[in-house]
C-alpha cells in the first residue's frame, strides 16, 4: 500500500467528520449558546480565567493534548501491521476521541471551567466526585511522569535539541509580554515575532553542536534533565497563564503542525510504499514490543492518537478558563483532536515505511531481536547517516525519528541531510511532549487547590499566592520524583491503561449530563464508545496484571493497576445509578437560562 493513499483517506474522513458529525454534536446535541457568557468572561481574573483568541487557544489546547501518545503509540502499534492502527485511529478519533474532548470541554464551560471531578460531583453525586478527584490526580501524576521520562530519553546528550527546547522559553515570555503589555491583542505581530525567533533557534542548533563551549553547556545528563523538567513545570504552573504557558504552547504549535505538514508534503513528493504488512503474525499475540494480542492491547497502545483521558484533564483544566465563546468549542475541542489523529497517522506511516527487520531491530533489545529470525536491511547505512547506533533503542522515539528523517532526506534537494533531519525529529518529539507537561502541571495544581480547599478554604482562593506556590510544589515533586527515580518501562504500561480508562469515564459522565439535559435520544454518541472502551481497557488491565506484572513480581505495579481499576469502577457505578434515576423523570423544568432539563444542577 502506498502511504499517500492513507494520507488522503485521513484528510478526507477528518474533514467530513468536522463539517457534519462535529457540527451536529455541538449544535444539535449539546446546544452551544453563543450568547451565553463563558467562564473566561464571567470569572475573568487575569491569571487563570483569561479571554483568549480562538486561534491562540487552539494552539494552546492542541499543544497541551498532543504529547507522546500520537507519536509513540502508533509507532509501537505498528508491531501488529499498519491496518489495525490506521483503522482505530481513523474510526476512534472521529467517533470517540473528538466526541470525548468536545463533550468534556462543553461540560466544564457549563460548570465554571472546573475539573472533571467537580463536574462529576455536580452531575452525579459528591461521593463519585470525591473518588474521581483521587483517581484523576493519581492518573495525572503517572501521566506527567511517563511523558517527562519520554522527554528525558529524547533530550539527554542532545545539545541541539536541548538548546532549541530551552530557547522556546524566553521566546514565549517575550511573546506574552508583547501580546498583553506592549501591543495588547496583536496576535499577528506576536505570531510573526515568535515564528521568526523559533526558526532562528532551529537553524542555530547545528552551530551549537559544532561549538565545543556551547555544546558543553547544552549537553546534559539524564539526571540533569530529570531535574530541569520539573523545575520548568513548577515555574509554568505558578506564573500567569498568559505570560509563559499559553504563548509557549501556541509557539510550539507552529513547530508541531509545521513539521507534520512538511511530513505530509514529503510523503506526497516521495510517495513511499508501506513496507510493513497490513497484518503481521503478531496480531494474535507473541510480539516482541507489545506483550499481547491486538485485542485489547491496540487500544491502550495507540492512546492519545485515537482517544485519551489526559485530554479530559486539559479540557476541564486550562482550556475552558480561556474560551471566549461557546461556538468555538467545535473548533478547539473537536478540531484539535482531529489534528492529533492526523499526527498519529503520520507517525504510523513513518514507522511503516521502514523495512520490518530494521523496525524490529530498533524497537527491541538485541537478544530479543536475535530470536525473531529477522535480518536488518538498511540499518547499518541508517546508523552511519545519523551518526548514532540505532539498534536496540526501544520506546518508539528513535524509530519515529528515523522514519521521518528517511522521508525528508528522500526529497531530491534534501539528499545527504539524513543526520540533520534525524536530530531535528528528536528535538521535535521533545517539544511535542513537553508542552503537555507544563499544562498538566498547572491542571494538577488546580486539582490540589480544590481538594485541600475542602479542608483549608483559603486554598480555594485562586489568586492566593502561598496556596499557588505550595500546591504547585507538592504536585511537581510528586511526578518529578518518579521521573528522577523511575524509567519508562515501569510507568508507561500503567499509564496507557489508566489513561484510556479515564477517557471512558469522561464519556460516561458526559452521558449522564446529556440525559439530565433531556437529550436522551443522543446518548448513544457518548455511551457506546464509553462502555466499549471500559470493556477493552478493563480487559487490558486484567491481562497486564495476570500476564505481565505478576509473573515478573512487579507487585507495586500490580497494586497501582488494581487501585486505578477499582476507583474507576466506583465512578462508573455511581454514573449508572444516576442515569437510572434521571431516566425515571418524566417532566422537564427550565434552568436559569430557559433551557428545558430533567433536573437543574449548580454550575
Amino acid at each position: 500500500m502506498n502511504a499517500l493513499t492513507l494520507v488522503f483517506a485521513a484528510l478526507c474522513l477528518f474533514a467530513i467528520a468536522y463539517r457534519f458529525y462535529g457540527l451536529f454534536l455541538t449544535k444539535t446535541v449539546l446546544g452551544v449558546n453563543e450568547t451565553r457568557l463563558t467562564p473566561a468572561i464571567k470569572q475573568a481574573d487575569g491569571v487563570d480565567y483569561v479571554e483568549t483568541n480562538k486561534y491562540v487557544l487552539f494552539g494552546h489546547h492542541f499543544a497541551a493534548i498532543a504529547a507522546a501518545g500520537p507519536l509513540l503509540g502508533p509507532v509501537l502499534a505498528a508491531q501488529f501491521g499498519y491496518a489495525p492502527g490506521a483503522l482505530w485511529i481513523l474510526v476512534g478519533c472521529v467517533l470517540a476521541g473528538a466526541v470525548h474532548d468536545t463533550v468534556v470541554l462543553f461540560a466544564s464551560v457549563r460548570h465554571k471551567g472546573q475539573s472533571l471531578a467537580y463536574i462529576a460531583t455536580q452531575e452525579v453525586d459528591k461521593f463519585t466526585g470525591g473518588v474521581a478527584s483521587f483517581a484523576v490526580l493519581f492518573i495525572l501524576i503517572l501521566t506527567l511522569a511517563g511523558l517527562s521520562i519520554a522527554v528525558v530519553n529524547a533530550m539527554f546528550h542532545s545539545p541541539w535539541g536541548t538548546f532549541t527546547v530551552f530557547a522556546t522559553i524566553p521566546i514565549a515570555l517575550l511573546m506574552g509580554v508583547y501580546l498583553h503589555v506592549w501591543r495588547h491583542g496583536d496576535v499577528k505581530g506576536a505570531s510573526l515575532m515568535g515564528l521568526v525567533l523559533l526558526v532562528l533557534a532551529i537553524l542555530a542548533g547545528p552551530y551549537v553542536v559544532e561549538n565545543p563551549t556551547l555544546a558543553g553547556w547544552f549537553t546534559m545528563s539524564k539526571n540533569s534533565i530529570s531535574v530541569s523538567i520539573p523545575i520548568y513545570g513548577f515555574v509554568a504552573s505558578v506564573l500567569p497563564v498568559w505570560l509563559l504557558l499559553c504563548p509557549r504552547d501556541y509557539l510550539s504549535t507552529y513547530l508541531k503542525i509545521g513539521t507534520i505538514a512538511m511530513l505530509a508534503i514529503g510523503i506526497f513528493w516521495v510517495r513511499p510504499d508501506l513496507q510493513m504488512e497490513a497484518f503481521t503474525k503478531f496480531v494474535s499475540g507473541g510480539g516482541p514490543i507489545i506483550p499481547g494480542a491486538v485485542f485489547p492491547f491496540l487500544f491502550i497502545t495507540i492512546a492519545c492518537g485515537a482517544i485519551s483521558g489526559f485530554h479530559a484533564i486539559i479540557g476541564s483544566g486550562t482550556t475552558p478558563k480561556m474560551l471566549d465563546n461557546e461556538r468555538n468549542i467545535l473548533f478547539v475541542g473537536y478540531g484539535a483532536m482531529l489534528v492529533e489523529g492526523f499526527v498519529a497517522i503520520m507517525a504510523l506511516i513513518a514507522a511503516c515505511v521502514m523495512v520490518p527487520g530494521d523496525y524490529f531491530a530498533i524497537n527491541t533489545a538485541p537478544a530479543v531481536f536475535a530470536k525473531l529470525g529477522m535480518t536488518t536491511t538498511n540499518l547499518p547505512e541508517l546508523s552511519t547517516a545519523v551518526g548514532e547506533t540505532l539498534a536496540g533503542r526501544p520506546g518508539g522515539a528513535v524509530s519515529l525519528a528515523v522514519g521521518m528523517a528517511y522521508i525528508f532526506s528522500s526529497i531530491p534537494f534534501m539528499k545527504g541531510l539524513m543526520g540533520y533531519w534525524y536530530h531535528f525529529a528528536i528535538m521535535f518529539e521533545a517539544v511535542f511532549i513537553l508542552t503537555a507537561v507544563d499544562t498538566g502541571t498547572r491542571v494538577g495544581r488546580f486539582f490540589l487547590q480544590e481538594m485541600i480547599g475542602q479542608v483549608v478554604p483559603k486554598f480555594q482562593e485562586k489568586r492566593w499566592v502561598p496556596g499557588i506556590v505550595i500546591t504547585s510544589a507538592l504536585f511537581t515533586f510528586s511526578w518529578g520524583y518518579l521521573v528522577y527515580t523511575g524509567d519508562i518501562s515501569t510507568i508507561w504500561p500503567l499509564f496507557g491503561m489508566s489513561n484510556q480508562l479515564l477517557a471512558a469515564v469522561g464519556l460516561i459522565i458526559g452521558t449522564v449530563m446529556l440525559i439530565r439535559m433531556n437529550k436522551t435520544r443522543y446518548v448513544w454518541m457518548t455511551a457506546v464508545p464509553g462502555f466499549a472502551l471500559v470493556c477493552m481497557t478493563m480487559w487490558a488491565g486484567y491481562l497486564n496484571v495476570t500476564t505481565n506484572f505478576m509473573p515478573k513480581n512487579l507487585y507495586l505495579l500490580t497494586t497501582l493497576a488494581i487501585t486505578v481499576m477499582v476507583l474507576m469502577t466506583l465512578v462508573i457505578i455511581g454514573a449508572i445509578k444516576r442515569c437510572l434515576h434521571l431516566l425515571k423523570i418524566n417532566k422537564t423544568v427550565n434552568d436559569p437560562y430557559g433551557e428545558p432539563v430533567l433536573e437543574v444542577v449548580p454550575e
